[in-house]
């Protein structure tokens, strides 16, 4: 069954615009038909179209909330977008299906992409949440700096990932049930020298992925990956 983003007021869910022209122009959707709504923020119902329109679509609830995916922790990906974005938007899509609740775009002294097309960053996600079957988007920021992130709190736990030597937490031995975690992870040249001792003064733990030099992207997953499995 679609899914499909919506306003829900009362009984009634009201398609967005875009929505309403997939539903209506797209799909073929004709009043009486059956689809799964959610509104971003945790919640999904079925619901019955009684209205169609390719600029707004008119479902009524049918019977009971449903339950979404529920997931025993937070995690907020900062992750440096990749030269190339197709890599960059491969990776968000993966992580979002794997489940992922926040995520922040950065740049550093090493970054290789200086500039993001956010609206297309959340038409992704929004697209792997309803892939997925969950009703919560994840919130995505627009591009911001390192230092930015090294004021961000509440939170449990804080790491960043560096190809750097030094004592490491292992991936494998976070505790990520019940806690709320950020993790940070560089361009493919590593965060600089000054960058993360600055993440460390700021209450950073440094992270290991593994013995193998990963790719921005396949870090992301990883991190998604690891966190999914607990």
């Amino acid at each position: 069954m679609q899914v499909f983003i919506a306003t829900i007021a009362g009984q009634e869910a009201i398609l967005r615009e875009d929505e309403s022209f997939h539903c209506t122009r797209v799909l073929r959707k004709k009043a009486g038909d059956k689809i799964v709504v959610i509104n971003g923020r945790g919640f999904m119902s079925q619901a019955i179209l009684t209205h169609l329109h390719d600029k707004k679509c008119v479902a009524v609830l049918d019977g009971s909330p449903l339950a979404g995916h529920h997931r025993h922790y937070f995690i907020h990906l900062c992750i440096a977008p990749t030269k190339h974005a197709d890599r960059t938007e491969w990776m968000l899509e993966k992580c979002i299906e794997l489940g992922l609740d926040a995520i922040s775009f950065f740049t550093s002294g090493n970054s290789e992409r200086v500039h993001l097309k956010h609206e297309r960053m959340v038409k992704i996600a929004e697209s792997a949440v309803k892939q997925s079957l969950q009703s919560t988007v994840p919130s995505i920021s627009e591009l911001v700096k390192f230092g930015d992130l090294l004021r961000l709190d509440g939170y449990d736990e804080k790491y960043i990932a560096h190809c750097n030597g030094g004592d490491k937490v292992d991936l494998k031995s976070l505790p990520f049930t019940d806690k709320r975690t950020i993790i940070l992870i560089g361009p493919e040249g590593d965060f600089t020298p000054e960058e993360i001792p600055a993440a460390k003064a700021a209450g950073f733990k440094s992270l290991s992925l593994g013995e193998n030099r990963l790719r921005t992207e396949t870090a992301g997953l990883m991190v998604c990956a690891a966190a999914a499995l607990r």
